[in-house]
């Protein structure tokens, strides 16, 4: 029986989940503190937490940090108010599986909890293979995205794929994966944002029996499973300086070293990284070794951000549609008028993975065909009518086009020299940066 850690303030709230959950068969413990939640958490195997955000003596980011410095992490899942959407986005950098809005649906809730905790029978099944799991789109931003990986995927150059929480990185990793001429062999991807120290460098290069304290086996590192094949190392940034040294040695000299071993071990991979963050600064703020960028650096791939996508919001909808009827064994064919303005005009801070909820919680919430508004987030909705509306021409919007048309312009010019384009527009390279994250420039 899997076992479940609730922890959560509201004791009403609390006893209504535990009920819950356990007329579904998990067994549950509940904490309403973050210190009693990581007690339990030092002292019990749970296989799942289930978490507020805002707690009396601290915030779920604690209990997040705590599970990150566990040898054994657990998957958490985040339940936040819809103004803290934000604030999950975040939560999920530090290694939250997936967040859910309240008032928390049961339907929804334990949706969720099956994609994270999937039963042995749904383990066993494949994708469904009538509809694909990744879809280019046809925007200008979206073309370009799809030629890289067309370009790139064939090669063996290693790549690093940029973006926010959310746009999809590993899908763009799995694609160039199933492109290259490694497809038969093994794509084995790591969250370095949920492993350190020596379970990082065990988990990446493997360890003998007796290497540390708990070592009762050999373990086989990930470079050794993904032999021939590819590694994606999501959120790369986040491996301590020992463990970068490491890597770029595997790198260079094509070997690796289990932990307590004396025994090289040639290896053919490919490695794929990706990041939240610009590793350009962190390589200037020493947080990331420069020799190991340029290693990792042989193509860089910016996945962009679904408000930068518009155009393509009607073609997603309309595929995770097609993936939820399927999961979720429904018939609901389109959304109606209303509910495609709300979602052209919202933000999606959470991008391509929030709006794949909200359409898998649409579905789920259909009795027939069509989608209405009844079936999107009550807050969600709020949120865009509360939105103050404009009459005649956004004047801020026109200045932000023209300022963003003479960044890219002066860019072209001194073909891409960030310092040169900061001098000629009279700017720093702070703001530079700034401008460039605030209008998804490639530079």
């Amino acid at each position: 029986m899997e076992k479940i850690l609730v922890i959560e303030d509201d004791l009403t709230f609390a006893l209504i989940l535990e009920g819950f959950l356990k007329k579904q068969g998990f067994e549950v413990n509940v904490a309403h503190r973050v210190k009693d939640g990581i007690k339990l958490l030092s002292g019990q195997t749970y296989q799942l937490v289930l978490m507020d955000y805002r707690l009396p003596d601290g915030t779920g980011f604690e209990i997040l940090e705590n599970i990150r410095s566990m040898s054994t992490p657990v998957p958490g899942i985040m339940m936040t108010s819809f103004q803290d959407v934000g604030t999950a986005v975040r939560a999920m950098r530090l290694g939250a599986v997936d967040y859910i809005t309240k008032p928390v649906n049961p339907d929804e809730l334990l949706m969720v909890i099956k994609e994270v905790l999937p039963s042995d029978k749904e383990k066993d099944k494949d994708h469904p293979t009538d509809t694909p799991l990744f879809i280019s789109g046809h925007s200008y931003a979206s073309r370009q995205l799809h030629d890289f990986i067309q370009l790139v995927a064939p090669t063996d150059m290693s790549v690093i794929v940029q973006g926010e929480s959310g746009t999809g990185k590993e899908y763009v990793a799995r694609t160039i994966h199933r492109l290259s001429k490694r497809e038969e062999a093994p794509f084995v991807a790591v969250d370095c944002g949920a492993i350190s120290g020596e379970i990082a460098n065990s988990e990446l290069f493997g360890h003998v029996k007796g290497a540390f304290t708990g070592a009762t086996n050999d373990k086989q590192g990930v470079f050794e499973m993904a032999q021939g094949g590819t590694i994606f190392l999501d959120e790369v940034g986040n491996l301590s300086y020992d463990i970068q040294v490491k890597l770029l040695r595997a790198l260079q000299e094509r070997t690796i070293q289990p932990l307590g071993s004396n025994k090289q071990i040639a290896i053919d991979v490919r490695v794929i990284t990706a990041t939240n963050d610009d590793l350009v600064n962190s390589v200037k703020n020493g947080d990331f070794r420069e020799d190991l960028y340029h290693r990792l650096n042989e193509f860089i791939i910016k996945v962009p951000a679904l408000r930068n996508r518009e155009n393509d919001l009607e073609e997603f909808v309309a595929h995770f549609v097609a993936l939820a009827n399927q999961e979720l064994t429904r018939n609901v064919k389109a959304f109606s008028p209303e509910v495609m303005a709300i979602l052209r005009e919202y933000h999606w801070p959470g991008n391509l993975r929030e709006l794949k909820n909200v359409v898998k919680r649409a579905v789920l919430l259909s009795s027939g065909e069509v989608a209405g508004v009844e079936t999107l987030p009550e807050e969600m909705v709020q949120t865009i009518n509360e939105a103050p509306k404009t009459e005649g021409p956004d004047l801020k919007a026109l200045q932000e086009a023209n300022e963003r048309e003479l960044i890219y312009k002066t860019l072209q010019e001194v073909k891409f020299n960030k310092s040169k384009a900061a001098r000629l527009l009279n700017i720093d390279r702070k703001t530079l940066y700034l401008k460039l994250a605030k209008y998804n420039l490639e530079a």
